[in-house]
């Protein structure tokens, strides 16, 4: 077998999810339901958020904030100040992809 197979959580229920973590890239799946979000926090590594269902409220440095949807995908760079939020009735799911892996990232 060539291939090597990962399974995610599907469900409605808040998750927070490693599902890769190898020298490429770390892959995260969270489900966030109405009124909840990740703690504040910046950016490890160069960022890609793709959501496959819902609407993402971000907050990114001082910027205001702004929505996204199922079918966006949002790239983050490195140390960026962000708040994710789900301020919405629909159940928001999305993946995280930093690549590099924050673990084998080294600023240039």
């Amino acid at each position: 077998m060539v291939e090597k197979r990962y399974k995610y959580t599907v469900t409605d229920e808040k998750t927070i999810e490693r599902i890769i973590d190898d020298k490429s890239i770390n892959l995260n799946h969270m489900v966030l339901s109405n009124g909840t979000g990740l703690p504040e926090h910046f950016s490890n590594s160069n960022v890609y958020m793709i959501i496959t269902r819902g609407i993402m409220s971000i907050k990114l440095q001082d910027e205001k904030e702004r929505n996204y949807g199922t079918g966006d995908i949002i790239n983050i760079p490195y140390n960026t100040k962000m708040n994710v939020r789900n301020r919405n009735n629909e159940i928001l799911e999305f993946f995280v992809v930093k690549a590099p892996n924050p673990q084998h990232y080294r600023e240039e």
